[in-house]
């Protein structure tokens, strides 16, 4: 046993903790944190704008991956600090915990809490420059790796005030993930509603310059009105109400539509809470009780009173929530969930009473809320029903597992793997190729139905779905257990086209809505077979995916021999031994694993791609158009 002494305590100086875990600060060190960078120094200036001090936000993306975020504020101080001898500009980008949020009279309502972003940030970017307009001079510092190269040093004069943070993420701790418009340009659009009257910029110099501007006056009402433009509103007049109660600002807009499921939009002092919080808590009860208690007071619908509960209640519910509180407790740096408990009594107060007022003076539109709370109500009833009916049939009825599965020897559900296979042919080759100790094979007959378009009752006759159930043996949705999952690796195998792409969609519309805690639980995944065998000699070859890593690997040989190139149009050419080598066996097989970044927006994602409303499916595609890959 080695000794464990004093020496083998290391000590991290400065901001070398960040760079050691940049993850604990910033949740991750892919896209999702690398945009996190920016989500920082952007809440730092929405902070001076809150406090009145600016009313302009500029983001700029540049060729080599830098950033830059400017405001019209105040300036971060550059004076020498009393206590540390230090300028107060260099402290704030190089020490963890230091920054005006701490000082109630500097912030009253903050973001970021805990004082870290903009010295999280100067530690994970390669370089980092710091521009503060202030007293009619512009100062100047620059970093590398979160170390100081320069002294604070003034070079220039300046007409108004304000803060330019400069930086490049370190391809060392990011590698080579980029920033993206639509992203930055979502949140931007996000906080232009969240804080009227203060203009968004965002300027993207890549690839032709980009320029995206957003302002808006009417606050999270205009939000729910921009939602639900291209939606079915069960009701016309949107519920608003914004005003203060114990130093909390609480605004929420909300509107009914004809959707299944809800989408709800959290924020607390202009962060998107994603996976909710006490103030989603207040909401949510605070609007099951005014429903419950409308409701009671209908002569003819009073019996559902007790019958209803909040699923129904915010069934086809549109709405957004925003607080603004002095002291806001997050879970963790990121910010994903506020804990203060406070918060629940305080939204529930301010939205039951505006909500019951509202409603009164808007008796059409709570007549129909109260129609859909009830349809809602009946359709939960009939879903369940069925739902417990098809598991009771292919449980008990049925019996055992479908014919059609070729199932594994193992039962150990962690070593198991289903590939969902497309098409009877490449099912017949995997069956052959595959290993039957942990591999299962599930054929698919033709596509999927597209679940999104038919309701519950018709997609539980459906042969395939009911097959499918019964070879997870979990269950589906409410019903379903993740501890009788037979197989903890499910992938989906499809041709490497455009219907393969397709098909891999349906699958994954039907296990985004019925096995939803599979894909939470890292369940799911999708196998990458090539596309082309590309090959040397007899004995010398290779396998790619797809026309970019063949136009690599040619251009390797321009002036020598080309090799043979052949296409696989689907799995069914592929003999069982060339399955096994490319696609199934662990120990050469590429698997993409499937993630749930945003439930919200995955839920709108697929309403409006395999949904019914064609318009909404054909201005999503004119506007992503360009991300596609076209298989000619």
């Amino acid at each position: 046993m080695s000794d464990y002494v004093a020496s083998n305590i290391v000590i991290l100086k400065g901001l070398e903790a960040v760079r050691k875990r940049p993850a604990m600060y910033i949740g991750s060190t892919d896209e999702t944190g690398l945009h996190h960078l920016v989500w920082e120094i952007v809440d730092n200036s929405i902070d001076e704008a809150l406090g009145g001090h600016a009313n302009k936000i500029t983001v700029e993306i540049y060729k080599d991956n830098s950033v830059s975020v400017e405001d019209n504020g105040r300036g971060i101080p550059v004076d020498i600090h009393p206590q540390e001898g230090k300028s107060a500009l260099e402290i704030a980008a190089t020490v963890l915990h230091a920054g005006g949020k701490f000082d109630k009279n500097t912030y009253k309502v903050s973001s970021g809490l805990h004082g870290v972003g903009l010295s999280v940030v100067n530690a994970l970017s390669k370089w980092c420059i710091i521009q503060v307009r202030r007293n009619n001079k512009i100062y100047q510092q620059k970093y590398e790796k979160g170390v100081p190269q320069t002294e604070v040093e003034e070079i220039g004069e300046a007409n108004n005030s304000g803060t330019k943070v400069h930086f490049l993420p370190d391809p060392e701790i990011f590698g080579k993930a980029t920033f993206s418009f639509n992203n930055i340009s979502k949140r931007l659009k996000f906080n232009a509603y969240l804080n009227s009257g203060i203009e968004f910029e965002l300027i993207d110099h890549r690839n032709g310059t980009q320029i995206y501007k957003s302002m808006f006056e009417g606050g999270l009402k205009s939000f729910i009105d921009h939602h639900n433009i291209n939606k079915i509103r069960i009701h016309e007049n949107i519920f608003y109400t914004k005003r203060k109660l114990n130093d909390t600002e609480v605004e929420i807009a909300l509107q009914y539509t004809d959707e299944h499921g809800s989408n709800e939009y959290t924020f607390a002092n202009n962060i998107l809470t994603k996976e909710g919080g006490t103030h989603l808590t207040g909401l949510r009860t605070g609007l099951t009780k005014v429903i419950s208690s409308f409701l009671s007071k209908s002569s003819n619908l009073k019996e559902y009173e007790s019958k209803v509960i909040g699923d129904d209640v915010r069934e086809g519910l549109n709405v957004a929530i925003s607080v603004k509180l002095p002291d806001p407790q997050f879970e963790g740096q990121t910010k994903n969930k506020l804990n203060n408990s406070d918060i629940v009594g305080i939204v529930r107060k301010i939205l039951e009473e505006d909500l019951s007022d509202f409603l009164e003076r808007h008796p059409n539109d709570l007549k129909k809320i109260l129609e859909k709370v009830i349809v809602s109500y009946k359709a939960r009833n009939a879903a369940k029903v069925a739902r417990e009916n098809i598991i009771r049939k292919t449980a008990l009825e049925l019996g055992g597992l479908p014919g059609k599965l070729a199932d594994c020897t193992t039962k150990d559900p962690e070593k198991a793997e289903l590939y969902i296979v497309e098409g009877e042919s490449a099912g017949g080759s995997a069956k052959q190729g595959r290993n039957r100790e942990f591999q299962a094979i599930f054929p698919l007959k033709g596509k999927p139905i597209n679940i999104e378009k038919y309701n519950t009752d018709k997609i539980m006759q459906n042969e395939e779905i009911c097959s499918l159930i019964k070879a997870l043996g979990c269950g589906i949705k409410d019903n379903l257990d993740i501890n009788k999952l037979r197989y903890h690796k499910i992938i989906f195998m499809a041709d490497a086209d455009v219907d393969g792409s397709h098909i891999n969609t349906l699958l994954l519309t039907i296990f985004f809505r019925y096995f939803k805690q599979l894909i939470e639980n890292g369940f799911v995944y999708i196998a990458q077979p090539p596309l082309y065998k590309i090959i040397f000699s007899p004995t010398e070859y290779l396998w790619v995916k797809n026309d970019e890593e063949k136009n690599t690997v040619l251009s390797g040989y321009k002036g020598k021999k080309q090799p043979i190139i052949q296409r696989f149009k689907g799995l069914g050419e592929m003999n069982p031994e060339q399955l096994w080598e490319t696609t199934m066996n662990p120990n050469t097989r590429t698997l993409k694993k499937i993630t749930i970044e945003d439930s919200k927006e995955a839920d709108e994602i697929f309403s409006i791609l395999m949904g019914e409303d064609v318009q909404a499916r054909r201005k999503f595609i004119e506007a992503n158009s360009s991300l596609a890959i076209i298989d000619i």
